[in-house]
Formats: structure tokens, C-alpha cells, sequence
């Protein structure tokens, strides 16, 4: 199943299924307001959905015309969202560049903080951000969304209740980072909302490309109209099953949390990158020094997983421009 969500007076906005192919929508409310609600009654509701799914997909003549510039993220906010790092190159990239200790237990033990849950933001909404001078930057990641998951589980628990994949946008100030992370807290500042593309889909959705609890594509990344990367998302080095079992090592999650991967990123220089702050430690190893800055207001991002192919994949665009935000 394909699920979108539009803009109403809720918090968790208006629930839509998605035709596979991306042209229709129908209105799923009746069965669900919104897809929190969805995740929350999953096994109430799920089978109602997918035959409402199903009709769309077999009656040509079903549904409305989809719009995904009209949608907000699929889930406007979560209980819980935790992002990993999931692709050690990128780390490893990081500290050849910056010559820094080895981070403890870091091929055994999934990297991951707590992120803000409560705004995130469709795939064609403006980015408002106080100041370029505090290091704008995209992240390209994969994500799920999970049913509720018990204290202590195991991988293979984990990638059971997966209910949902997702493309989603990370948004980092790099120039807030590196206090945060030194004052033992984490991120607070340098993390502002999330953006997340128009649809969360089942994983079967993904066919082959749902393989070892990754997702098999290519995530196409474009700064301001030109070529950056299309890191593959098969090169983690945790899985999603792994990494929500380290979320939940100590406590219950519940329905609707999502976990990311953190920045897609490969081993093969020829793939390019998905965040500037990886070119930029590229750029330190090969030249000592960072020739690429980061973005000014008015840039524009688009990002979209892409199968073998090169067809546009399942989860619809990312396309979204900075602008200047805050107090006057």
C-alpha cells in the first residue's frame, strides 16, 4: 500500500491511498483519519485498507488525480523519531578527515540520537532557517515506521513490525554540531525538522528492493539543478532491523516511531554523496582543504530514490527550497 496525507485542522492531517503507480488517490478516512491512527489500529484496519488499495489499482476509473505538491509529510509528527548511522563509510570519512579518536564499539554498535517528532515537513515546503552562517545541510536517508515494539527485542522481531518505508530529508546546521556533540547532550539546535517525500509505503511495495532489511535503491540527490550523488541504500552496515532493536534495547516503542538510517553513503567515490558535509571531508583528504560551502538561502534540493532502471521510484520527490526564517 501507498499512503499520502493532506493538510486539515489536525495535528495528524487527512489519510489518502496512493495508486502504484501514482497517479490516484482515494480517501481513506473513513477507514482511517490519518495514517498515526492507521498505525496505531494496524491490525483493525490494514485489511480494510488493502482492499480499498486494491480496487484503486484495478479500477482505472477509481479515485481522484494525485497531486504530491499538495501533501504534507505522511506522518506530520510521531511519538518518537530516532536516526541512525547506519553507513559507516560516512563516519569513517569523517574521522580520516578530521583525525579524530575511533568511536567506541562503532562497528558493533548502531550510532543514533532522538530528534525533534513533532513538525515535520511535506516535500515541497520551503525551509525556513535563521542563518546561513550556521552550516546548512541536507541529509538523504531512508526510513520505517514501526508498530509497537517490545522492550529487548531482537532483529528479526524488529523487521517483523515494520509497517512502513520512507525517503526522507535529515536537515543539519553543521556549524551547531560540533558543540552539541561535544557537550555530551547531543543534538538540539543543529537538527532542524525533518522532511519527509510524499509517500509511506508496505514494504512489499519494494519488491526485491526490500532485501536484508535495507532498501535496495538509489538515492538521486540535486543541488540547485545539478548532479551530487546517487549513494545506494543496500551499503548500510546495520540493518533496519538492527537498528530499531538498539532503539529499543531498554524501552517499549511505540506505534508509529520512526528510525532512519542516517546519510546514504558509499565506499565508491563515483556515487557522489548525500549531504554537502561528506563531500566537503572528501575534499579535505583529497586537497586539505573543503572547496564546496554550504547552502545559501535560495537553494534548492531535490531528492528521489530511483530503481535499477533509473525510473522514478516509490516514494515520490523531495523538492524543497531554503528560505530565510525566524524573527525579523
Amino acid at each position: 500500500m501507498k499512503f499520502a496525507t493532506l493538510a486539515n485542522d489536525t495535528l495528524d492531517g487527512h489519510l489518502l491511498l496512493v495508486s502504484r503507480d501514482q497517479t490516484r488517490c482515494l480517501d481513506a478516512g473513513a477507514v482511517a483519519p490519518s495514517l498515526l491512527h492507521a498505525l496505531q489500529h494496524w491490525d483493525r484496519v490494514a485489511p480494510e485498507l488493502r482492499a480499498l488499495y486494491e480496487k484503486l489499482n484495478s479500477d482505472a476509473r477509481s479515485g481522484q488525480p494525485f497531486d504530491p505538491r499538495a501533501c504534507i509529510a505522511p506522518l506530520p509528527r510521531s511519538p518518537q523519531w530516532c536516526d541512525g548511522s547506519a553507513f559507516l563509510n560516512h563516519a569513517n570519512l569523517m574521522a580520516q578527515a578530521f583525525n579524530t579518536p575511533p568511536i567506541p564499539d562503532l562497528q558493533t554498535i548502531p550510532l543514533m540520537y532522538q530528534g525533534a517528532s513533532d513538525d515535520f515537513l511535506g516535500p515541497y515546503a520551503d525551509i525556513p532557517l535563521p542563518d546561513v552562517a550556521d552550516g546548512i545541510d541536507f541529509e538523504g536517508e531512508f526510513g520505517v515506521i514501526v508498530d509497537s515494539m517490545p522492550m529487548a527485542c531482537t532483529p528479526e522481531q524488529a523487521l517483523e513490525r515494520v509497517r512502513l518505508v520512507l525517503q526522507l530529508n535529515d536537515w543539519s546546521l553543521r556549524a551547531l554540531g560540533p558543540r552539541e556533540m561535544r557537550s555530551g547532550f547531543g543534538f538540539l539546535q543543529a537538527k532542524p525538522s525533518t522532511s519527509f517525500a510524499p509517500l509511506a509505503i508496505t514494504p512489499d511495495e519494494l519488491g526485491d528492493a526490500w532485501r536484508d532489511g535495507r532498501v535496495q535503491l538509489n538515492l538521486a540527490v540535486e543541488w540547485n539543478g545539478e548532479h551530487f550523488g546517487h549513494p545506494h541504500g543496500g551499503e548500510m552496515n546495520f540493518s533496519f532491523g538492527q537498528l530499531i532493536a538498539h532503539a529499543a534495547r531498554t524501552r517499549r516503542l511505540s506505534a508509529g516511531t520512526i528510525i532512519g538510517t542516517g546519510t546514504v553513503s558509499n565506499v565508491s567515490r563515483d556515487a557522489g554523496s548525500a549531504c554537502i558535509a561528506e563531500r566537503r571531508v572528501i575534499e579535505i583528504i583529497a586537497h586539505g582543504e573543503a572547496r564546496t560551502g554550504f547552502m545559501q538561502f535560495g537553494d534548492r534540493i531535490r531528492m528521489e530514490a530511483r530503481w535499477p532502471d533509473g525510473a522514478s521510484g516509490p516514494f515520490g520527490v523531495i523538492e524543497q527550497r531554503v528560505v530565510k526564517g525566524g524573527s525579523a
